[in-house]
């Protein structure tokens, strides 16, 4: 039986491209094989009130060395943005994130970012560069992250989600968040409105 053969011009030119992609990807091809972590895809998810279940309880320590527990922020809405500073999404989205943060606050919503598979050292670095004022909580091994697959799992990198007054996981979005995405999506941890988008 004879076999094709794909000639080197060929074979240089497929090994190009794969290199490509992967420089392309939101992050390194190790830490996307450990982590199973994707680039957002932009879809978004809203739960009616009667379906919405409770925010698993996430506690550690923030880049600033403070204590956080996500539990502390009960009767507030709350808006948990999953990053690290690799991600190039992340880092466009972060100015947005920090706009709504400062509109928002006096409105009785909370910001907490949720830095994963970083080093301390890097994420530092992203919060000054881009100004963040909000808590940021330390996930080296993305174990902080995980315990949200029982509701709503933010596989992406970058993801956010939305806990209503509550404590309920009232609404999730994959990838990079536009400003009116994310109104949205605190207007309706506020109702039983499921009508969210750009």
């Amino acid at each position: 039986m004879s076999r094709s053969r794909i000639s080197p011009a060929i074979a240089v030119c497929i090994a190009a491209c794969i290199g490509l992609l992967a420089l392309t990807a939101c992050s390194g091809a190790d830490s996307e094989a450990d982590s199973g972590f994707v680039a957002g895809d932009g879809s978004l998810v809203v739960i009616d009130e009667a379906q919405r279940k409770p925010a698993p309880d996430i506690s550690g320590t923030t880049l600033d060395g403070e204590q956080f527990s996500l539990s502390a922020l009960a009767g507030n809405i709350t808006v948990l943005n999953v990053w690290a500073s690799w991600c190039a999404p992340c880092r466009a989205e972060a100015p947005i994130l920090e706009k709504v943060w400062k509109a928002q606050q006096s409105n009785g919503v909370r910001f907490i970012g949720l830095d994963t598979r970083d080093s301390d050292t890097s994420a530092r670095a992203f919060v000054r560069r881009f100004g963040i004022t909000f808590p940021n909580v330390i996930d080296r091994d993305g174990a902080l992250q995980l315990r949200f697959s029982d509701t709503l799992p933010p596989q992406a990198i970058p993801s956010t989600i939305v806990i209503d007054a509550q404590g309920r996981v009232a609404a999730r979005a994959l990838g990079k968040v536009s400003e009116s995405t994310l109104l949205g999506m605190i207007d309706a941890a506020r109702t039983t409105s499921v009508g969210v988008g750009d």
